[in-house]
């Protein structure tokens, strides 16, 4: 009964078949009037891939049901496995992820059994695809890496195509850029092969976006121009031209190409407003309004603004909403209107702790509980401590300063009373002579101490003066902040929103302070350095942690290319030369300026450098730079600086065997160079 209900629906299918390719017409022409053996089977399977690759999953499972009702009365196992296989890629389309796994895993205890190890390959395919889709991106990146080996041996590229892209994908969403970034490319390779211009363009647009994140416009933009060739050719996708052409002008207004930028944000929102393509227009208004903020046509910043955020708004685009409020903040603040530029820096604020809180919890993190408020007031506490033990210093040699000025003029009085009464006593002469001259070396003596004691005097004025005056801006504004606070003109949600302004102004400080404190420990005492091995890399990454805020708010672009390497010195001397050098690079760098930190072997000893394409020093300044003199200059955003970092970096390096050099041009940047030992010195 079942074979004739086979057979039946065979012939039925012949029938109705109207539209289907001559592979179809014959197999199926074929399994009507086949022998229900073996051979039947496969030509069932056959069959069912071409049903199922043109989409007709209904008539698909028919044949799978009854190819597998066969082959169990066969007791074929290859073909019971091939059609449970199809029955779970028809179940994993329809996102039934629980009866796709089932299926899987069943076709694969069958395949294993048979030892057809491209059918295992093929489940473990399916398998990481549904993984990957529900999130589980280890769990599908095992299962895909175990099938991509196999297709690659037997140069399967359809299935290395969609194979290569799920595990780029996965790795993407594990923020894993440059594995994703390799799969792409090897999808890519397969993708030209195949000549599937639908696919190339996916690939084209993956690799742009992995370029944009790293922050390599140019590639960015090379690749975004090939999906725009590519859609060209192939008939224009409206859509995906809609999403291509902000983005595409976005990576031209970042680096600094206007005209280009214009041309392509103009022709994105023109486009996306005329397929009604909100997300698109929406990137596309936000990136012309960063585009006329800086030309400084305000009126028309306002009108895209006003109209990416209701935009905004209504898709729940955050990540579009931050860039949105931030804009309007920098506009507001160009136009001196503070109080709306402090509004939008609250509502930035607030959405920014919004989206970090929920990626908090989402990553099984829980919920921070701390007491901000407490935090300061220990801050405050603590700078405080650190300021009065400063003073106390610089007071103690004020005292110094002051004994030993009365010393030198008590004991002049003295000889000048001495050398009047011996004077009268013609036969004292020749004592007083030699008490003279004794005299005359302590006076040398005193007079070289003095004059010691004076340039420190100037130092220490001069350190006063910092201190008096840094220190005064920063713990004043920290003051006026929590006076506000105190008196009710600030709620606590809104002094909240200015911690980071109040953290900024305390690092300041923190700066100063151990910068003033190594220096005055170098002076007043000798510093011992405590020599050990450790890697080099480690101190640049802390380092960098530091200043990323302000390197991300200065938009510069910090290029880590390090590599592990040991040296041989004081841990703590080499994480204060690293960090003087590397917050002066930042200092001294404008919007869209490059740091690069690197790394190198040269003849058995360690040499690192900070470059930057910044400011420059000139070279009368260059010979002022590790003078015991302070020297210091304005940042390119008005950061203050003691003059005392590149001091403390040289007797620093050289108490550790090593030294220092730079090499600089004005307006073209500095490079300063590093050698330290990377193990101990005869």
């Amino acid at each position: 009964m079942r074979k004739q209900f086979f057979t039946f629906f065979t012939l039925f299918s012949i029938l109705f078949v109207t539209a289907q390719n001559k592979d179809l017409d014959s197999l199926t022409l074929q399994l009507a009037f086949q022998k229900p053996d073996t051979a039947k089977v496969n030509t069932s399977i056959r069959l069912i891939d071409i049903l199922y690759n043109q989409k007709d999953y209904k008539r698909a499972i028919m044949f799978i049901d009854e190819s597998e009702r066969l082959a169990q009365d066969l007791k074929y196992d290859k073909g019971i496995a091939q059609a449970i296989y199809y029955k779970a890629q028809i179940f994993a389309l329809k996102d039934d992820y629980y009866n796709a796994i089932d299926n899987y895993n069943k076709s694969k205890v069958i395949f294993s059994r048979v030892k057809d190890t491209l059918g295992i390959a093929k489940v473990d395919s399916g398998i990481g695809m549904i993984e990957i889709k529900r999130g589980n991106y280890n769990k599908g990146i095992e299962s895909a890496l175990s099938a991509v080996s196999v297709y690659e041996d037997n140069n399967l590229f359809e299935n290395l195509s969609s194979d290569y892209n799920n595990l780029a994908t996965a790795y993407f969403e594990t923020d894993r850029l440059e594995e994703s970034l390799e799969y792409n490319f090897k999808a890519l390779e397969v993708r030209e092969r195949l000549k599937d211009s639908f696919s190339l363009s996916a690939t084209y647009r993956n690799i742009a976006i992995l370029y944009s994140l790293k922050k390599d416009h140019q590639n960015a933009i090379s690749y975004y121009n090939k999906v725009l060739l590519l859609l060209a050719a192939s008939g224009n996708n409206l859509e995906l031209r809609g999403e291509i052409l902000p983005k595409i002008g976005q990576e031209y207004l970042n680096s600094k190409n206007y005209l280009k930028a214009a041309e392509n944000l103009v022709a994105g929102a023109r486009l996306n407003r005329n397929i009604q393509n909100k997300e698109g227009l929406l990137q596309a208004l936000n990136g012309l309004a960063q585009l006329n903020l800086e030309k400084k046509r305000f009126d028309l910043v306002e009108r895209q603004l006003f109209e990416a955020t209701a935009i905004a708004k209504e898709l729940n685009d955050e990540n579009e909403l931050l860039r949105n409020y931030e804009l309007n903040m920098k506009l507001d603040s160009a136009k001196g209107n503070f109080q709306n530029a402090f509004f939008w820096q609250r509502e930035y604020q607030n959405l920014k702790d919004k989206v970090f809180k929920r990626e908090y919890i989402n990553a099984g993190l829980g919920e921070t509980d701390y007491n901000s408020e407490s935090v300061n007031d220990k801050l405050i506490e603590e700078q405080k401590i650190k300021d009065d033990a400063n003073i106390a210093r610089i007071n103690k040699l004020k005292l110094i300063s002051y004994i030993l000025l009365g010393a030198f003029a008590i004991v002049s009085t003295f000889l000048l009373l001495v050398y009047l009464k011996r004077n009268s006593n013609v036969k004292y002469t020749k004592d007083l002579e030699e008490k003279n001259k004794q005299i005359q070396e302590q006076n040398e003596a005193i007079l070289i101490q003095s004059k010691k004691l004076e340039e420190t005097n100037v130092v220490k004025d001069k350190l006063f003066s910092i201190v008096s005056h840094d220190l005064k801006d920063s713990v004043s504004s920290i003051k006026a902040f929590l006076d506000l606070l105190k008196e009710g003109s600030l709620s606590s949600k809104e002094f909240n929103d200015l911690i980071p302004e109040l953290s900024e102004n305390a690092d300041n400080a923190s700066l100063l302070l151990y910068n003033l404190l190594n220096w005055s420990k170098s002076q007043m005492e000798s510093l011992e350095p405590k020599p050990e091995y450790f890697n080099i890399q480690e101190v640049f990454k802390d380092k960098i942690k530091i200043v990323e805020q302000k390197v991300e708010k200065k938009k510069i672009i910090l290029m880590d290319e390090t590599i592990a390497d040991t040296i041989y010195a004081d841990r703590s001397m080499v994480e204060i030369i690293v960090q003087n050098l590397l917050t002066n690079a930042v200092k001294f760098c404008n919007s869209g300026d490059i740091i690069s930190i690197s790394n190198q072997v040269i003849n058995g000893r360690c040499q690192f450098f900070i470059k930057d394409t910044g400011v420059g020093i000139s070279k009368e300044n260059q010979e002022k730079l590790f003078k015991s003199n302070s020297f210091t200059t304005i940042g390119t955003t008005n950061e203050k600086g003691t003059g005392l970092g590149l001091t403390i970096c040289k007797e620093l390096i050289e108490l550790n065997h090593g030294k220092i050099w730079l090499e600089s041009s004005l307006n073209m940047g500095s490079k300063f160079y590093v050698e330290l030992p990377r193990g101990k010195t005869v």
